[in-house]
């Protein structure tokens, strides 16, 4: 609790104990007036502030406009009490409503916190403490352990866990070593690691996600626009109908006024429109900050509610699927060659291209890295010829071997296939895949379980591979051999035949941002993925996995639950009591607690939104 809850739930309580001495004082006429606006003014001071301050600006109707003219107007009657009662009740309302908001923006206040202060810099020898925006793409820079990595780049040297739970929403640390990105807003926590920037702060990941974060407020859910637009017409309303209430049925009953208006200003505590405008908007904030505690980050409660609704998904493969990262996953040595010589001569054949497939290779076979290799050279998209050890090596197509007069044994395992040819004879054949991750099955079946009706995968790879794929993880349907502008008409076509609901699409790579926009709801994945991906996509998953997409999911329907909740109920209570306060059946007690009471109620029902757990987390 913040130093200006304390305050006023001292004030709170300092006047609940000067009511008490009030109503058992032994006082009457203007002395117990005096007696009752001591309690009354130290509770309600701000709110008779604001509201002559919104009157003074046109601004009139309003929540503290309703709580003066109700409390005032009980003052009036002569039912000193329930003036005071009424406004001490309402304060209590606000209090819960502030802790209730201040809780809620804890998990994105922490996101804030990540934005790093400073830089270590190495230039001309030394170590300079710079802001992270001097530091230029190229430079080094210097971080120690327990430090905020300040700008994105590759590891130089050291070897280090970092702490990536703010970007991802996962405890357990990422190993660091040469070669590897760190991602700025990581905490490095075991050893001195120096990293060559790649990025200005202003492209950082740190500074991608503070933005998304300082943009999600702005863009409300239809839910929530609407509950706006409600109470800006509502409050006029109650209040033009208080006052029909408190003048018309004492002219045509020929009554006196005095219990009519008070039955007005029931009306008017009854119908403040709080719980709704209130619990509304902090169901919502609650969601997208139980997303964002798992590394989840919703643009905007219009995403969250449309997410809702989700009933295609549709994924992208490479990247998002799978692990975007290729690796040998078969070796098929032909007569007179074993495995190992096969994969040494195709590696140290390749080991001069920057090709992903020739990393695998590589990768596969260290010991090609001490090979002898000459008179390299390669023709792209086809295959490399080169001299590795005084022995003439051709890796590459089938159609390459071929236009080289050699003769191959084909591999019908799906997947891209290099033949190889040692002087002149065929050696065989290496299988690369990319690597299917690892949840990536378990992603899908939840979807289904969540209840999505329809996957589908777009691909630009075959469709030999893209029909593998799908079936090893779950997809329902496969489109492959697409280029970008293919993927759109591929997503539009899945999009005519989704009757009802959302269309999801999830992608990582630059060639997906097109249909991440074109999507209902464009979902990118955030930590390897490109920038343009991120900027077109409406959600962004930090750490890639594609699990965490079925927990926006049951974030989303769960919020909207809530929501509908807090509508239904607030909206039903304060018509029921209405209608008594009409008839005089309801008192101003009545009146609070179907005004607090129901506000409370609704912002701490609003407050579960942010205490989601995961199926596994439930499990455990």
């Amino acid at each position: 609790m913040t130093t200006k809850h304390k305050k006023t739930l001292a004030r709170i309580i300092v006047s609940v104990v000067l009511l008490l001495i009030a109503c058992f004082l032994p006082v009457s006429g203007w002395l117990r007036l005096c007696v009752f606006l001591v309690p009354y003014l130290l509770i309600g001071w701000d709110v008779l502030f604001h509201a002559a301050r919104n009157i003074l600006r046109g601004q009139v109707f309003d929540e503290n406009f309703l709580m003066a003219l109700a409390t005032v107007g009980a003052f009036f009657l002569g039912e000193y009490p329930e003036g005071v009662a009424v406004m001490i009740f309402s304060q209590v309302g606000e209090l819960f409503e502030s802790v209730a908001v201040n809780r809620s923006r804890d998990s994105i206040r922490a996101l804030l916190s990540i934005r790093p202060e400073t830089a270590t810099v190495k230039r001309d020898g030394n170590l300079l403490t710079v802001s992270p925006d001097e530091v230029q793409i190229g430079e080094t820079i210097v971080v120690a352990p327990g430090e905020r990595i300040p700008l994105d780049g590759t590891v130089l040297t050291g070897e280090s866990f970092a702490d990536t739970s703010a970007l991802t929403g996962e405890s357990v640390p990422r190993v660091l070593s040469p070669g590897d990105t760190a991602l700025s807003g990581c905490i490095n926590q075991t050893a001195v690691i120096e990293i060559e920037v790649t990025k200005p702060f202003t492209e950082s990941t740190v500074s991608k996600i503070l933005e998304l974060v300082e943009k999600a407020a702005s863009r409300k859910a239809k839910t929530e626009t609407f509950i706006t637009r409600f109470a800006k017409w509502y409050t006029p309303c109650v209040v033009i109908g208080a006052a029909i209430l408190a003048t018309l049925p004492p002219l045509i009953l020929q009554t006196g006024f005095a219990e009519w208006i008070q039955r007005a200003l029931i009306f008017l505590v009854i119908s403040c429109p709080c719980a709704l405008v209130i619990s509304v908007p902090l169901g919502f904030f609650g969601g997208i900050g139980a997303a964002s505690k798992r590394g989840i980050l919703i643009k905007g409660s219009n995403y969250l509610e449309a997410l809702s609704h989700a009933q295609t998904v549709v994924f992208d493969k490479t990247g998002t699927l799978t692990k975007g990262r290729f690796s040998v996953s078969g070796v098929f040595a032909a007569d007179g060659f074993t495995d190992e010589q096969l994969l040494y001569y195709t590696a140290a054949a390749e080991s001069f291209s920057s090709h992903p497939i020739a990393q695998s290779l590589k990768a596969a076979c260290t010991d090609a890295q001490n090979a002898s290799v000459e008179q390299a050279s390669e023709q792209a998209g086809h295959g490399v010829c080169a001299i590795v050890d005084g022995h003439t090596v051709i890796a590459g197509t089938e159609r390459f071997l071929a236009s080289q007069t050699i003769s191959v044994s084909p591999v019908s395992e799906p997947g891209t296939i290099v033949y190889t040819a040692v002087d002149g004879r065929f050696a065989g054949a290496v299988l690369i895949r990319d690597e299917v991750k690892p949840q990536a099955a378990q992603a899908v079946a939840q979807l289904h379980g969540v209840g999505i009706s329809k996957t589908a995968m777009l691909t630009g790879d075959s469709a030999v591979i893209g029909k593998q794929i799908a079936a090893e993880v779950g997809i329902d349907d496969v489109h492959a051999e697409l280029l970008p502008d293919a993927k759109v008409s591929a997503l539009e076509t899945i999009a005519s035949s989704t009757e009802n609901g959302t269309l999801v699409y999830t992608g990582d790579g630059i060639n997906d941002a097109p249909v991440l926009a074109r999507a209902d709801v464009g979902v990118a994945m955030g930590g390897l993925g490109s920038d343009a991906a991120i900027e077109a996509a409406d959600v962004v998953i930090m750490d890639d996995d594609p699990t965490k997409l079925t927990d926006a999911i049951r974030i989303a329907k769960r919020t909207m639950r809530i929501v509908k909740q807090n509508i239904v109920f607030a909206l039903g209570v304060k018509f029921a009591v209405l209608i008594l306060g009409i008839f005089g059946i309801a008192t101003m007690w009545e009146a609070v607690f179907a005004d607090v009471g129901v506000s409370v109620i609704a912002i701490l029902n609003a407050m579960r939104a942010l205490r989601y757990q995961s199926s596994s987390e439930k499990s455990k």
